[in-house]
């Protein structure tokens, strides 16, 4: 397809939302066509092996309406065959070779050239497409497996390619009752070590792991199985390497020039320059691409914070502050509503996920109602407070009580995931088995705990690779899981609850359908500090949604004849027990349920009288509730 002059008037706007069907590679029988955009270039020349990497043999030609876009046809390229721009600026004879920034396949990694590629496919998840919406929704189960696609599994030390990866992960994800998988990014980066985060191709998936087709294939084939994908998207910052986006023209085209706005120096890469609106359009048209040759279901949005803010990471001096002296990056804040608006419009059964770490407010809300407009965000302060309380030898727990119970008093004011995610497990912090106290037994009764806590807390749910089994190392990206220790009674204990817990957590609508609203939860006890126990009701919207108790104790002290006070009377059903005999535990409980006595307790009509296992989490229901 041609660029018209609309596309040059959306594009110079900042609103062009499909910048990949006219800049890059397109091939056809006919030639294939390369567009680029470098204004400050004084010639631009495509070099492939099919010339000899000659920057003689195909010049490209400038359009002359002041878009800085080069373009030209070349006939006899093929797919696959590898290329790059011989840019030569007109500042200083600048000269550089640069991968296509809308490349859709690259080399493999060491090597760094585009290639000429065809996104052409035969889909066939249509029943997913179709129910997508429903799947996606606020009051959905949304649980969801956070994935690194070289070190989930190998094959003889090796990485399994995106279709081999299909067929393993899905069964798997499937079984233990996930809803939906995200993958650490898998934009094209040439350091292996960065986990994705430092990308260089905004619109190629690895190579690493195979063709765009195998990694289409992965999406369609967890989709026919029942799972949505998600794909860790990072517009905060790019790397330096000589053949990526950086200098592109010999200016600072896509970043700032000035290192105190362009240079981020927690990662030692560049950031995006949000207020030039061809920049805004490039990431805007990235984040589109994936919904829309892909089909996948959201993107989780890395490191939002450091966006929002011209300070992140900085100290007093090295940052510019904005027009209004604070420091706020007002660039950024418009650029990420234009995002969350041009995704929302035109996939509105996708989701957006924020990873935001500050207490930035509305972040999940509309932007008609001055908030950002994303769909979700990761509740980073759950995820610290909780664990900071659980490292706490029990003994010590009652000084801390207040970590556990202060998330609920700002659980809805953003639409939250609950996140134990890649970035708890490296870099020294350990497995999360292993940041809980106290002797084996105790460690894992402590993980169990901590799981029945998660998936009853209001919010969806995130869960890196290994938790659900409890990996005992922390995270190598170099190798693959543990997987040899699910055969170990212990982790297969785990392992099971994770799966009952996703089950559960998908039946029961209490425990899902009002995940952002008050409506959904209320406190039974908040206060016993002293016994570090809490209890709390989830509840649905329906009259016909039964609710449910939760009751937490974080001591490794059973507690006999323990009275919390609850809503109707009869039996209540003990659902779940996180110290049950088949998930590892030592087995007290309440022998499968409690009858309700006609005792007002904890503002309630009625009350039981529970036997409270130690280091364990309790769900009841009542057998009748109507």
């Amino acid at each position: 397809m041609t660029i018209s002059e609309q596309d040059i008037y959306w594009f110079r706007e900042g609103s062009h939302a499909r910048l990949y069907e006219k800049l890059g590679a397109h091939w056809s029988p006919g030639g294939t066509r390369f567009a680029v955009w470098a204004p400050n270039a004084q010639s631009v020349s495509v070099i492939g092996d099919w010339n000899g990497w000659s920057a003689e043999a195909h010049p490209m030609q400038p359009r002359w309406d002041g878009s800085g876009l080069w373009e030209t046809v070349i006939p006899g390229v093929q797919p696959g065959q590898p290329y790059k721009y011989r840019i030569v600026s007109r500042h200083h004879g600048y000269t550089v070779d640069k991968a296509d920034p809308f490349a859709f396949h690259a080399e493999v990694p060491p090597a760094t050239a585009s290639r000429v590629w065809s996104l052409d496919y035969d889909w066939h998840d249509d029943v997913w497409m179709s129910e997508r919406a429903r799947r996606n929704a606020l009051d959905a189960p949304i649980s969801i497996y956070e994935l690194h696609a070289g070190s989930w599994r190998r094959a003889n030390g090796q990485f399994l390619n995106y279709r081999e990866l299909a067929h393993q992960v899905a069964p798997y994800a499937k079984a233990m009752g996930f809803t939906h998988v995200e993958l650490l990014p898998v934009t094209e980066h040439p350091f292996y070590g960065s986990w994705g985060y430092q990308t260089t191709g905004y619109f190629a998936p690895t190579s690493r792991y195979g063709t765009p087709q195998d990694l289409m294939y992965f999406v369609d084939h967890l989709h026919r199985e029942g799972l949505g994908v998600i794909l860790d998207w990072v517009p905060s910052h790019f790397p330096t390497d000589e053949h990526g986006l950086q200098y592109f023209d010999g200016t600072h085209l896509y970043e700032h020039a000035d290192p105190r706005q362009g240079f981020h120096p927690d990662w030692n890469s560049s950031i995006f320059n949000y207020g030039r609106h061809e920049v805004r359009s490039f990431l805007i048209s990235s984040a589109l691409f994936w919904l829309d040759k892909y089909h996948v279901d959201g993107l989780r949005v890395d490191a939002v914070a450091s966006m929002l803010y011209l300070d992140y990471g900085r100290g007093h001096g090295e940052w510019i502050p904005n027009v209004h002296g604070g420091k706020e990056n007002l660039e950024a804040i418009e650029f990420l509503r234009k995002l969350n608006e041009a995704v929302y419009r035109d996939f509105p059964d996708t989701m957006t996920i924020a990873e935001e770490s500050t207490a930035w407010p509305m972040v999940s809300r509309p932007i008609y109602l001055g908030g950002l407009g994303f769909g979700m965000k990761w509740n980073m302060g759950w995820m610290h407070d909780t664990l900071a309380y659980l490292r706490e030898d029990p003994v010590h727990r009652k000084y801390h009580h207040a970590r556990l119970t202060f998330s609920l008093v700002y659980a809805f004011n953003e639409n939250f995931v609950l996140p134990l995610s890649h970035d708890e497990v490296v870099h020294g912090k350990g497995s999360l088995l292993n940041k809980m106290p106290g002797d084996r037994w105790r460690q894992f009764a402590n993980l169990r705990a901590l799981y029945g806590y998660m998936w009853t807390h209001p919010g969806k749910k995130l869960l890196f690779m290994g938790g659900e089994f409890a990996q005992e190392r922390e995270w190598a990206h170099e190798g693959e899981l543990d997987w040899h220790l699910a055969e170990w009674p212990e982790h297969r204990g785990v392992q099971r609850l994770v799966q009952q817990l996703n089950r559960l957590y998908a039946e029961e609508r209490a425990l899902h359908r009002t995940d952002f609203s008050h409506e959904g939860f209320q406190w039974v006890e908040t206060h016993d500090a002293e016994r570090s126990v809490i209890a709390y009701l989830r509840r649905g919207r329906e009259p016909e949604d039964a609710p449910l108790l939760v009751v937490c104790n974080f001591t490794p002290e059973p507690r006999t004849n323990y009275v919390l006070g609850v809503p109707v009377m009869g039996r209540w059903r003990e659902l779940l027990n996180t110290d049950a005999r088949e998930y590892g535990g030592s087995g007290w409980g309440n022998l499968g349920g409690v009858e309700a006595v006609p005792l007002p307790s904890h503002g309630q009509p009625h009350s039981l009288s529970l036997v409270l296992p130690p280091l364990a989490t309790l769900i009841l229901k009542p057998e009748r509730h109507a």
